[in-house]
C-alpha cells in the first residue's frame, strides 16, 4: 500500500470518527494495526506528523460548522461561556498530561480500544434515555460545565468517544439536545488544539522532521480530506441528535467492541 492511499484512508477514518460518537482514537488504533500488516511500521516522527495534520484538519471542521457561533462569542465577549469552555477543558488536560505515558501504551493496544468501545456504547445507550432539558450553553452553570468536562476527560482512553461522553454527560445534566452538541464541540477546540500544539513541539527537535522524510503534499491532502469529511460527519451528528437517534451509534460501538475483543483473543490464542 502506497503512502497516498494509506494517508487518505486514515484521513477518512479520522474525519468520520472524530465527530460521530464512535471514537476516532479507537478506530485509528485498529486501522493502524491493520495497515501495518500491509506496509509495516512507520517511523515515530512520521506517524506523529500524520496524526498532527489529520487532527488539524478536523479542528478546521469545527471552525467551519460553528463559525457563526464562534464569531458571536468573540463579538459579544461572552465571558461566562468562555470561562465554562476553559473550565470544562481542565480535567482532560490534567489527566492527559499526568498519565501521558500510560495512555501512550494503551494507544498501541487494540483490545484496550475494544473495551473502550463497550464503555462508549453504555454511555450512548444511557444517554438516549434522556430527552434533554432546557439548559443552553450560554446559561450553563459552572458546576455543569465542570461535570461535562469530567466526562470529556474519560474519553482520553482509546475507544471511548469524546463527543459521545460529553453529549451524554450534557443530557444527564439537563442540557437541551442541540446545545449539548454545541458545547461538546466548543470544548473540543482547546483540547484538540492543545494536543496538536504539544505534538508539534516534539517535531521541533533538531533533525526530527528531516529524518522522517515526510511527504508534505500527501499529508496536506490528508488534512483537507479529514476537514471535508469532518464537516459532513459533524452536521450528520447534529441532525441525528435532534432526531434522538443516539442509540444507533451505541449499537455500533457495542458490535465494534465485541468484535475487537474477539479478534484480539483469537489472535492471541493463534500465537
Amino acid at each position: 500500500m502506497n503512502d497516498t492511499l494509506r494517508v487518505l484512508i486514515l484521513a477518512v477514518v479520522q474525519g468520520i470518527t472524530e465527530f460521530l460518537p464512535i471514537s476516532s482514537d479507537g478506530h485509528l488504533v485498529i486501522s493502524n494495526q491493520l495497515l501495518k500488516r500491509w506496509q509495516g511500521r512507520t517511523q515515530p516522527e512520521e506517524a506523529l506528523t500524520l496524526i498532527l495534520t489529520l487532527h488539524a484538519g478536523t479542528l478546521g471542521s469545527i471552525a467551519i460548522v460553528y463559525f457563526h457561533r464562534l464569531r458571536q462569542i468573540v463579538t459579544e465577549m461572552d465571558w461566562r461561556l468562555c470561562f465554562n469552555i476553559v473550565l470544562a477543558s481542565i480535567p482532560a488536560a490534567i489527566i492527559g498530561i499526568g498519565f501521558k505515558k500510560t495512555f501512550e501504551e494503551l494507544f498501541n493496544s487494540p483490545i484496550a480500544a475494544g473495551y473502550g468501545f463497550l464503555l462508549t456504547a453504555l454511555m450512548l445507550l444511557l444517554g438516549q434515555k434522556f430527552t434533554g432539558g432546557r439548559l443552553v450553553e450560554r446559561q450553563l452553570p459552572w458546576p455543569v460545565a465542570l461535570i461535562v468536562g469530567c466526562f470529556q476527560a474519560v474519553a482520553i482512553l482509546p475507544g471511548v468517544s469524546r463527543s459521545g461522553c460529553t453529549i451524554s454527560g450534557g443530557l444527564f445534566c439537563g442540557m437541551e439536545r442541540e446545545s449539548t452538541a454545541t458545547f461538546s464541540f466548543l470544548i473540543a477546540i482547546p483540547v484538540i488544539g492543545g494536543a496538536v500544539l504539544l505534538d508539534a513541539v516534539k517535531l521541533l527537535k533538531p533533525g526530527a522532521i528531516e529524518a522522517a522524510n515526510i511527504p508534505w503534499g500527501t499529508y496536506a491532502m490528508g488534512a483537507l480530506v479529514s476537514l471535508a469529511v469532518g464537516v459532513v460527519a459533524l452536521r450528520l451528528l447534529i441532525r441525528m441528535l435532534s432526531q434522538q437517534r443516539l442509540h444507533w451509534f451505541g449499537y455500533y460501538c457495542l458490535a465494534a467492541g465485541v468484535g475487537t475483543i474477539l479478534w484480539q483473543v483469537c489472535e492471541g490464542r493463534a500465537r
